[in-house]
C-alpha cells in the first residue's frame, strides 16, 4: 500500500469547493474527492496545532496525553511512567507511524512542525524526517518531488507532507496575483457585524487582528477590519493561500501519475484545525473549542475506498485505528481512536453519538457537539469576551452569531451534561488503564486544562505578560470599557451555572 496524506494547516472545511465553497479554491482537492470519499464532521479532538498533530499521532486525546498548550507542562507527553519499556514501540501507547512500520509500510515526513514545536512526539516511527526549514508551499514541494521522483514506484510507503499558506500571515507571493479579485467575498460577516466586532476587542479581533494591534506584516492583509472593503482583502488572502497550495498539491498528484502509481496511492488530505474568520471575533486565527477552529476537511480517495459522503461524527485520533485496519495492521489497545474502516471502504455507518473538543492555546475551552448544537464552556477567555456557557444552533447559524444558553437552558444543561460525562469517563480511563488513559503516568488523574489554569493561562494570551500593555492599547484607541473590563476579570471565567442560566 502506497499513502499520501496531504497535511493543510489551518484549512477550514467550507472554503473547498467539493464542500460547497463558491470560489474556486481546491480543484486539485476538488478532483480527490470526485472519485473519494468525503467526510463532512471531522473534528480535532485538541486543537490547535501541537495538541491537535499529537493526538493525530497517538490517537489519544489531550485529557490523556496532557497535551493540550503550546508551552508549559502542558505542551509535553505525560511520560509513560515506570513500566515504560526500553523503548516507546513496545507498548500499547506506540504511536500510528509506529504501527505502520509494524504492518511493513516505510515512513516520512516532510515538515518544519517538530521542530517548528518541538514536538519530538510527532517524529516518533518515522523512518525518515525532512525538516523544510519553511513554511511556503513553493519550498516544502521541492523536498517532496524529491521523495517522490526517487520512492514513488516503490511498494508499501507512507508520506506525510505538510502544507502551511493558509495560515497566517498570508504571504502568497505576490506575483501569483489575486486569482479571486472579481469574485464575491462571502457575505457573512456582514457590515453591521463587522462595526460591532470592531468596538469589542480580543487578541486576533476586528481591531486588533494581527494580535495585540500590530500593524500587517505582508501587503496581501490590512491592519485591521474595520469594513467589508477590509474583510474582503483578508479573505482574498485566505482564499489565495489555500489556491496556491492547490496548485502544488496539484503538481504532487501529477508526479504520482507519471510514476504510474497514482490509482494505486490512497491519497488523504486533511488539516490539523481549521480557522475563525469573524467567528466568535476572530480572525484569521484558532482560539476557540468551536466548529469553526476544530472541524477540518478530510478527504480519502485511492484503491479500496467507496466513493461518496459520510456525515457521522469522527474524531481526528480516530484516523489512526481505521487506517491501520485498512492496511491489515494491529491497532494497540492504548489509542482512544476508533475505527471507522466499514465506512471507508462499505459505506457503512461508523460515527459517534457527540464529540468534545479542547482548546488550550489560545483560551480554555472544551466544546461539546451533538445533532446540530455547539455548547462551548469556557473556563479562561485568553483575553476575550466570551460568556461562561455558549450555546448554537450550528443548522440555522453556522457562525455562531447567537447566543441561546440563556433562551434554551434546558438543551445547554443536556450539553453540559455530557461535557461532564465526558470528562469524568476520560479520567475513570486514566484511572483502570482503558483505551488512551495510563494509570502509570505522573498527573494522570489531573485535568490538564487545570493545569493550564494554574500555570496562569493559555500561552498565548498569559495574563502577566498582556494584560498592561492590552489594556493600555483599549484605553489609546477608545475602548476604555473594555480595558477596566479586562482589568477587572484578568483571564478566568466565574463558573456559577446557575446564576448565569438566571441572568438575563
Amino acid at each position: 500500500m502506497r499513502i499520501l496524506y496531504i497535511d493543510c494547516d489551518s484549512l477550514r472545511p467550507d472554503h473547498l469547493g467539493c464542500y460547497g465553497y463558491h470560489r474556486d479554491t481546491s480543484p486539485n482537492i476538488d478532483r480527490l474527492a470526485s472519485s473519494g470519499r468525503r467526510f463532512t464532521n471531522y473534528y480535532a479532538s485538541d486543537a490547535p496545532c501541537l495538541p491537535s498533530r499529537t493526538a493525530l499521532f497517538t490517537s489519544r486525546f489531550g485529557i490523556h496525553t496532557g497535551v493540550i498548550n503550546h508551552g508549559g507542562i502542558n505542551a509535553s507527553m505525560r511520560p509513560r511512567g515506570p513500566n515504560r519499556e526500553f523503548n516507546t514501540q513496545m507498548d500499547e501507547y506506540r504511536t500510528w507511524m509506529t504501527v505502520l512500520r509494524e504492518a511493513g509500510l516505510h515512513t516520512a515526513l516532510i515538515s518544519v512542525f517538530p521542530q517548528h514545536h518541538g514536538a519530538i512526539q510527532v517524529l516518533d516511527g518515522f523512518d525518515e524526517w525532512h525538516h523544510t526549514d519553511v513554511f511556503r508551499s513553493d519550498q516544502v514541494y521541492p523536498h517532496a518531488k524529491e521523495w517522490l521522483e526517487d520512492n514513488a514506484s516503490d511498494e508499501d510507503w507512507y508520506l506525510h507532507v505538510n502544507f502551511w499558506d493558509p495560515h497566517t500571515p498570508y504571504d502568497t507571493p505576490l506575483e501569483y496575483g489575486n486569482p479571486f479579485e472579481d469574485e464575491p467575498a462571502p457575505e457573512w460577516p456582514d457590515e453591521e457585524t463587522i462595526q460591532e466586532q470592531y468596538e469589542s476587542y480580543g487578541p486576533h479581533s476586528a481591531q486588533d487582528v494581527h494580535g495585540w494591534g500590530e500593524d500587517a506584516p505582508f501587503e496581501r492583509t490590512p491592519d485591521e477590519i474595520a469594513s467589508r472593503e477590509d474583510f474582503e482583502q483578508w479573505i482574498d488572502g485566505y482564499d489565495t493561500g489555500i489556491r496556491y497550495m492547490d496548485d502544488h498539491i496539484g503538481r504532487l498528484l501529477d508526479l504520482l501519475e507519471s510514476e504510474g502509481v497514482l490509482e494505486d496511492t490512497l491519497v488523504i488530505v486533511s488539516a490539523d484545525h481549521g480557522e475563525n474568520q469573524g467567528e466568535l471575533n476572530v480572525y484569521g486565527d484558532h482560539h476557540t473549542a468551536d466548529d469553526r477552529s476544530c472541524r477540518v476537511p478530510l478527504i480519502i480517495s485511492g484503491p479500496g475506498v467507496k466513493h461518496g459522503v459520510d456525515d457521522d461524527f469522527h474524531y481526528q485520533v480516530d484516523l489512526a485505528p481505521t487506517i491501520t485496519e485498512f492496511v491489515d495492521g494491529d491497532i494497540p489497545g492504548g489509542w482512544d481512536g476508533q475505527s471507522f474502516a466499514n465506512s471507508l471502504t462499505d459505506g457503512v455507518e461508523a460515527g459517534r453519538d457527540y464529540l468534545v473538543v479542547s482548546q488550550g492555546a489560545w483560551s480554555c475551552q472544551r466544546g461539546v457537539r451533538w445533532d446540530d448544537w455547539l455548547l462551548i464552556r469556557t473556563y479562561h477567555d485568553g483575553l476575550k469576551e466570551f460568556a461562561p456557557i455558549e450555546l448554537y444552533d450550528l443548522a440555522a447559524d453556522p457562525h455562531e452569531t447567537t447566543n441561546l444558553a440563556q433562551e434554551k437552558p434546558d438543551v445547554a444543561r443536556k450539553g453540559l451534561s455530557l461535557l461532564d460525562q465526558w470528562v469524568s469517563n476520560r479520567l475513570l480511563e486514566a484511572a483502570t488503564g482503558e483505551a488512551g488513559g495510563n494509570p502509570d503516568a505522573p498527573r494522570t488523574l489531573t485535568d490538564p486544562m487545570l493545569e493550564v489554569i494554574r500555570e496562569g493561562g493559555p500561552h498565548h494570551a498569559k495574563v502577566e505578560e498582556h494584560v498592561e500593555s492590552y489594556a493600555e492599547r483599549l484605553r489609546t484607541t477608545g475602548r476604555e470599557e473594555h480595558a477596566a473590563e479586562l482589568e477587572a476579570h484578568p483571564g478566568y471565567v466565574e463558573q456559577s451555572i446557575d446564576s448565569y442560566f438566571r441572568s438575563e
